[in-house]
């Protein structure tokens, strides 16, 4: 692990930037969308096949994997990579955010945040120290930053108590993960929707210096464009020559406004779950398999797609097998709904690549506005 984690940018369109991080486990293309394994494995999906759709990274989380089976039992069995049988990149994020949204099941304090397990009511503490070891001991190539995460709607003074504490954890963060050649620490912006907390944030962040830069506290509640307001300048306050990573986002033309405004980085459970419940991605918005107007369709569920659902199942067979409560329903709309991100992603590589990202952009939404666009739910 003596290879150094490194980021190139190879082409810009506007704000849209396509380029490369450079990791000893293999690189990542940018933009990237991350799958998540929550658990260490993407829900109804062999890390192979999860491979075979383009992605380059995964998503672990800290929090589960402390809980069930436990970091110290991953790193006696030689760590997240060779557990779950993944050998390229993985990014694990803090905790925090799951933490945070324990309620009445947390206290927090400067210190860190105690709270009691979902699983069987058992007590922990999570401190920006004890998740920097959580993460070292699953062995991960990309670390994120202790941080807390107010949901939105939040007063101001709720937001800059938060942000600055965050800050506070940042610097702790960075103290315990020490120097380890080869991985990456990120640190987290918050300040919710005031640009003034926003630029603060990211100037506390510069003065620590990460290999790395998280968008923090959108997507949790605000709304589409709110999110993107906040997207039109946050990321100027980062630098030009880190990557960005917006956390827990998302939709497809959520993603494509976040690409727009230089975002390099997103992950989301909504592929693999919405495959789990019936929900299924298109170039002409989402279909859901469940419908009874689906049950004699001999079509695939897109014409281009290369997946196996696309290549050799049929929508009324895929409608069946969900209806009959079949494992295979949620392996086959899982394939296909990574496989569509990771094209959307390469999609989008390639347009910046060219110099065309706004007229591929004006073809996306024109394609979906032509679909019979069903509802998405389950998020």
């Amino acid at each position: 692990m003596s290879e150094k984690f490194s980021f190139s940018l190879n082409a810009t369109d506007g704000m849209a930037r396509t380029g490369a991080i450079s990791t000893p486990r293999g690189a990542i293309r940018t933009p990237a969308f991350m799958p998540v394994g929550t658990s260490a494995t993407v829900k109804a999906m062999m890390p192979e096949s999860v491979r075979t759709t383009g992605a380059d990274i995964l998503l672990g989380n800290t929090y589960h994997l402390m809980l069930r089976p436990t970091a110290e039992r991953i790193h006696r069995l030689g760590g997240l990579h060779k557990f779950m049988n993944w050998k390229r990149p993985i990014l694990t994020d803090s905790g925090g955010f799951q933490v945070m949204s324990l309620a009445g099941l947390r206290k927090l304090t400067e210190e860190g945040v105690t709270f009691k397990s979902h699983i069987d009511g058992s007590k922990h503490a999570l401190t920006p120290e004890r998740s920097m070891e959580i993460q070292r001991l699953l062995g991960s190539d990309i670390v994120m930053c202790f941080d807390e995460c107010p949901a939105l709607p939040s007063d101001r003074d709720r937001i800059a108590e938060s942000m600055r504490m965050s800050m506070r954890w940042a610097q702790r963060s960075r103290d315990a993960f020490g120097d380890r050649p080869g991985h990456a620490l990120f640190g987290i912006m918050q300040g919710g929707l005031e640009p003034d907390l926003r630029e603060e944030s990211a100037e506390s962040l510069k003065d620590i210096e990460f290999d790395g830069y998280a968008v923090g506290g959108l997507a949790v509640g605000e709304g589409q464009q709110s999110m993107f307001d906040c997207l039109d300048y946050a990321p100027n306050f980062l630098p030009k020559d880190k990557p960005r990573y917006l956390m827990g986002v998302g939709k497809p033309d959520d993603i494509v406004g976040a690409v727009k405004r230089g975002i390099d980085m997103m992950d989301c459970v909504l592929p693999s779950r919405s495959g789990r419940t019936g929900q299924v991605f298109t170039r002409y918005g989402v279909i859901n398999i469940k419908n009874a107007r689906h049950a004699d369709d001999p079509r695939p569920l897109d014409e281009i797609c290369s997946c196996p659902a696309c290549s050799n199942y049929s929508r009324a067979y895929l409608h069946h097998v969900f209806r009959a409560n079949e494992m295979i329903s949620g392996m086959l709309l899982t394939w296909h709904n990574l496989t569509y991100f990771q094209n959307l992603m390469q999609e989008m590589r390639d347009a910046i690549t060219a110099g065309s990202f706004k007229d591929w952009e004006s073809n996306f939404n024109a394609v979906r506005a032509q679909g019979d666009v069903e509802p998405i739910t389950n998020i």
